[in-house]
């Protein structure tokens, strides 16, 4: 089992920034990708950023990219979203989440541990 908790998500203005930290615990060693997903109220789940657990390859969804950066802590054992520029569309609850498999992805459902989300408000 993995576990996971996010941190650090709250209210900003539209300009702002903020960073999210996702702490992972258990068997760690077992993880190949951690992702950061997030879900605006009426809206579905969407990829925003992943990153290998070991190594620091990454992909980021084009709607976060050149704002966002995704990023491992190896000795705190955390991988942290720093978001600037945060524009209203980016409200939105933010989780990570945990892979096993062998490539990094964007598919939420190809994710197999999840934290339990931290929301994120832009104000305009």
């Amino acid at each position: 089992q993995v576990q996971l908790v996010e941190s650090g998500g709250g209210v900003v203005q539209a300009g702002g920034a903020l960073r999210l930290s996702c702490a992972a615990s258990g068997r760690t060693g077992e993880i190949y990708a951690v992702g950061w997903f997030r879900q605006a109220p009426g809206k579905e789940r969407e990829f925003v950023a992943t990153i290998r657990w070991r190594g620091d390859r990454s992909d980021y969804a084009d709607s976060v990219k050149g704002r966002f950066t995704i990023s491992k802590d190896d000795a705190e054992n955390t991988v942290d979203l720093q978001m600037n520029s945060l524009k209203p569309d980016d409200t939105a609850v933010y989780s990570c989440a945990a892979r096993l498999g062998n490539r990094l992805s964007r598919v939420g459902v190809e994710y197999d541990y999840w934290g339990q989300g931290t929301q994120v408000t832009v104000s305009s």
